[in-house]
């Protein structure tokens, strides 16, 4: 089964080798978050990391932690809820 990678794909459109792992910082960069918001996916456990001297996130636990939540809100990722189109 072929899987469609959003992070693959910024890397490649940027002609950058990928990363194996990614910092807090660079999760939160990616996602287009910030740093806050990515320490509540790793205290909520739905983004899987490592710890090596700092937190780190796989690359492929990123790009399956996207597939498997879109269409979700995860605006508080301790209460994962579907996203309703057209509220706000």
């Amino acid at each position: 089964m072929l899987r469609y990678s959003f992070v693959e794909d910024t890397y490649r459109m940027k002609g950058v080798e990928e990363p194996m792992l990614y910092t807090v910082e660079e999760v939160a960069q990616t996602v287009k978050t910030n740093v806050d918001y990515v320490y509540k996916l790793l205290r909520s456990g739905i983004l899987p990391f490592l710890k090596i001297g700092r937190y780190k996130v796989r690359r492929e636990a990123l790009s399956d932690f996207l597939a498997s939540y879109e269409g979700k809100d995860l605006s508080d990722p301790f209460h994962v809820k579907e996203v309703i189109y057209g509220e706000s």
